[in-house]
């Protein structure tokens, strides 16, 4: 038992030293640690047995005048009861952006990046989010390709031009490329509601791709060897590294709930964006930031 201990602690300082050198190389996923600066009043969650994280699929890419969070989902993690709950909320959401009025949900990471795009969440949700995944388009798709691909149970047939999306109903191995055409895609019932409903249950089959490889602590190892070979850090010491690591691989798929917020379609001006539907909305909000697990919902 020491010596296996020894081997993880002795790997994981490798692991760690290679990921330093990365910090400083480009990279299309970044993972941050939320810091108590640049956003009065911040106070982000601590090491409890309830986690919260801010996964941000950017729509960053060549020729676009400002990057946004078109994808946005809190995943709250419970490790002392081995559950989840990912909070999806769709992109087009009508809420207040601190420090810059109201607007659509997803233009906070324009504004401020990373942290008034988790500040703006917080504030929406009330879960005191401790870290921050982003993700561009080649980012997502290389973290899928090293996973091998994922299992998708897609819910019905898609055919849209737009995303490249074009599946069957059922099961579908993906690529990086055909995994991202189908989190794109909003040209389906429900829209962007929908989609980001979809984002979220591809967040689940990717857990399970990794749970794939074991969730011993050796495993837990070859785990942040795939994350530093495509995700830089900022923030993050090897210690909560490897705990949020673990958290996430003793989690069973079966015990992750995909939730999407209580919302509705409407219009702002000529614009279409989504609000917030409440009450249903806040009594969900209180439910989940309370120990991420959804009791009454």
């Amino acid at each position: 038992m020491i010596r296996r201990l020894l081997a993880v602690v002795v790997a994981l300082g490798m692991i760690w030293a290679a990921g330093l050198w990365r910090d400083h190389a480009s990279a299309g996923m970044v993972l941050y640690k939320v810091e108590p600066t640049g956003i009065a009043g911040y106070n982000p969650g601590r090491w409890t047995d309830t986690t919260f994280v801010l996964l941000i699929g950017s729509d960053e890419r060549a020729g676009l005048d400002g990057a946004r969070g078109d994808g946005l989902h809190v995943v709250g993690l419970n490790a002392k009861a081995g559950r989840a709950t990912i909070l999806n909320i769709p992109r087009d959401t009508w809420v207040d952006i601190p420090g810059h009025g109201e607007g659509r949900v997803n233009e906070a990471y324009r504004y401020g990046g990373a942290e008034l795009q988790a500040e703006t969440v917080r504030r929406l949700t009330g879960a005191p989010i401790s870290y921050v995944f982003t993700t561009t388009f080649a980012g997502f798709i290389a973290m899928i390709d090293a996973l091998g691909g994922v299992e998708v149970d897609v819910p019905y047939l898609m055919s849209d031009p737009n995303s490249g999306a074009a599946f069957n109903p059922g099961p579908v191995r993906m690529t990086g490329e055909r995994a991202l055409a189908f989190s794109r895609n909003r040209h389906i019932p429900d829209g962007d509601i929908a989609r980001t409903g979809n984002q979220g249950q591809l967040i689940i089959h990717g857990l399970a791709e990794l749970r794939k490889k074991g969730t011993s602590p050796l495993d837990v190892i070859d785990y942040l060897d795939v994350l530093f070979r495509n995700v830089r850090t900022v923030g993050i010491d090897s210690t909560d590294l490897y705990r949020l690591g673990w958290m996430t691989l003793q989690i069973d798929p079966s015990q992750v709930r995909n939730y999407t917020m209580p919302a509705r379609v409407g219009t702002v001006g000529s614009a279409s964006v989504v609000f917030v539907r409440q009450p249903e909305a806040t009594s969900l909000f209180v439910d989940f930031a309370d120990d991420a697990i959804l009791q009454n919902h």
